[in-house]
């Protein structure tokens, strides 16, 4: 018996042996049968012992009931209650309900706790920044889906790396906030910041760095559409003028009778100047497609037979298809086709002016897939301004298409990158498309 409940037992003994003696003095020395005695000894003794297993009973069980739940509680089980629960002037009743109660409290802060930290979690891995979180000695303890994507390795092989292995320590010093310009983490622009928090007692580092690119271009572009929409504007209000005047100049003109080299001149400066003004509205027209271009219209798109049907579309030169794996993504069949054409359209230019052929392929990457042009052209002198308006490298180039292109991939929440291929001539134009764009934030 436990030593609690065997004081206690000890002191009702105490407290009913007086009662007792005196009981079977006046039983054994009173005028009674033997039997009598005997008798009376054995009801005496026996409802002694009842009232102490009794009590045994009632001190013992709701203890091992209060301990069993503490024990629940402190293993994270919170569905155990006790029952006679009650608020009445009842000690042991207000210790159960009161015992409820902190199981139920405790259920609920549980449950809370889990769906924040769901959540949390919900939130880190969709976010577009990547978070880090290194402990007192730069180990990796937590990073996001954006994190394993920006380092391009799994979450297994990161956490528990140190911050110099993984490329990062500079970022754990310094000014924070600040900007990674490219070449320091990786291409294009980064706003890193950096804060302090604790866990077990211990200082931790977290830094978040943000992928500015995308707002950036989102700027750019916008700025480009308000640009080429006062371009357009104005130029067409004076081009429309000068066009009407130099035919109608033309024609007056070429009715009158012949006055010699000065007139055959003035006639044909007005056929330059209505040329030219003809040529400059179908430029403006062509910038002005950057401007009025609509948001994608979501299908189905089967991306295997819009490659092959791209594909066919080239006769200069035959283009060479390496299948990849079937997929159907959710675009703007239209506005992606019309990307394709650009892409292998300019991949013929190239290729074209040196020999050689164009390829292409995708396969999947990153939740997504990746669809990619090679050519064996001269590739790329200027890669700095090649998704900049007005800017062309081919003659007679417009500076449309590449701007056009990026933006259709933007709109659609995936990316288009150019750069010369490594290892050899030419160029390889990679696009990335996310397979659904549920989880993708619409672009700007």
């Amino acid at each position: 018996m436990p030593a609690h409940p065997r004081r206690i037992v000890l002191l009702a003994l105490i407290a009913a042996l007086p009662a007792v003696v005196i009981a079977l003095l006046l039983l054994w020395t009173g005028d009674h049968p033997s039997r009598v005695g005997w008798t009376g000894t054995f009801l005496i003794v026996l409802g002694l012992l009842f009232g102490l297993l009794n009590l045994h009973e009632r001190v013992v069980r709701p203890l091992q009931t209060l301990s069993n739940m503490l024990a629940a509680l402190r293993e994270g089980d919170y569905s155990l209650r006790a029952r006679g629960a009650s608020a009445a002037d009842d000690s042991l009743g207000l210790a159960y309900l009161e015992a409820n109660s902190l199981a139920e409290t405790l259920r609920g802060q549980r449950l809370g706790a889990l769906e924040a930290t769901a959540l949390l979690r919900t939130v880190m891995s969709e976010i577009d920044a990547a978070v880090f979180a290194f402990d007192a000695d730069l180990s990796l303890r937590l990073v996001n889906r954006a994190g394993e994507r920006l380092l391009d390795q799994p979450p297994e092989r990161l956490l528990g790396r140190s911050a110099s292995q993984l490329g990062l320590a500079e970022c754990l010093s310094g000014s924070t906030p600040r900007l990674l310009e490219r070449g320091q983490l990786t291409e294009g622009r980064w706003e890193l910041r950096r804060s302090d928090f604790r866990q077990d007692g211990r200082v931790h580092q977290l830094l978040v760095l943000t992928d500015l690119s995308r707002t950036l271009q989102a700027e750019e572009r916008e700025a480009w559409r308000r640009l080429i929409r006062v371009l357009s504007h104005e130029i067409n209000n004076s081009l429309a003028p000068i066009r009407s005047l130099a035919g109608s100049l033309r024609t007056i003109l070429e009715r009158t009778p012949a006055r010699g080299e000065d007139h055959d001149d003035l006639v044909q400066g007005l056929g330059i100047i209505g040329q030219r003004a003809e040529s400059l509205g179908r430029f403006m027209a062509a910038y002005a497609r950057l401007a009025k271009l609509p948001r994608p219209v979501l299908r189905p798109v089967a991306l295997g037979d819009l490659v092959r049907r791209v594909a066919r579309l080239e006769t200069r030169l035959a283009v060479a298809v390496t299948p990849g794996p079937e997929r159907t993504i959710q675009a703007d069949g239209d506005q992606l086709e019309q990307l394709l054409i650009n892409l292998v359209r300019n991949a013929v230019d190239a290729t074209l002016e040196t020999g050689g052929g164009v390829r292409v392929t995708w396969r999947d990457a990153d939740e997504g897939v990746e669809l990619v042009v090679e050519d064996d052209g001269p590739g790329l002198a200027d890669t700095a301004n090649l998704f900049v308006p007005f800017f062309t490298t081919k003659p007679g180039g417009s500076g449309i298409g590449l701007a056009l292109s990026r933006q259709i991939a933007q709109e659609h929440g995936g990316t288009l990158t150019l750069g010369n291929k490594e290892g050899g001539t030419g160029c390889s134009a990679r696009l990335w498309l996310p397979l659904s764009m549920d989880s993708v934030m619409p672009a700007v």
